[in-house]
């Protein structure tokens, strides 16, 4: 973690939005008395961005109106691409606590396997971290036939969203130790 605030800072910037859904998982390891997970101790450092997160994620997530299935398949997806430790371990964790799958990892083995609108949201979510300019119409049609206007809104925001995440986390070394699932 190249970011270390102090505890104090930690638990200053987290009280003013620990009631927010966003926060379940890291409420839970503070009232055990332990610390956020390393993603939002880093956030309480910068002023004002624990709000600015939790907004977006109520949002997009785990807000939104796509179901969780297919957020988590774009979170996975993104951060596997992506190489980030942080989210794609965490939300193996994740997609296991809420009932997603039972087995993440299997899940994301045999993408054939998937459910076909979640394989669609697969599909665009690689063409748009590999060349957003180059999403054909037939690929975008699909989505928007699958999801409608507003669903095709919320995936391509999320598709963005869950990169700049890994690029947060990579960046600043924000690792995930299994703090969800211990």
């Amino acid at each position: 973690m190249r970011i270390e605030p102090s505890k104090e800072t930690v638990l200053r910037a987290f009280e003013a939005v620990k009631d927010s859904e966003v926060f379940a998982e890291s409420r839970a390891l503070v009232e055990g008395g332990g610390m956020p997970v390393e993603m939002i101790q880093s956030m309480a450092a910068g002023e004002g961005m624990l709000q600015v997160f939790a907004a977006m994620c109520d949002a997009l997530y785990p807000g939104g109106t796509l179901d969780r299935g297919v957020q988590e398949l774009v979170i996975l997806t993104a951060s596997i691409e992506n190489a980030c430790q942080f989210c794609h371990q965490s939300h193996l964790d994740i997609a296991r606590l809420v009932g997603v799958t039972d087995d993440s990892a299997r899940w994301l083995e045999d993408p054939a396997k998937l459910p076909e609108h979640q394989q669609l949201a697969r599909r665009y979510t690689l063409q748009l971290m590999h060349d957003s300019n180059k999403v054909s119409d037939a690929l975008f049609e699909s989505v928007q036939e699958a999801f409608g206007d507003a669903g095709t809104i919320e995936l391509t925001l999320l598709v963005g969203y869950i990169n700049t995440l890994n690029m947060f986390n990579s960046a600043l070394q924000n690792r995930y130790h299994g703090e969800l699932t211990d």
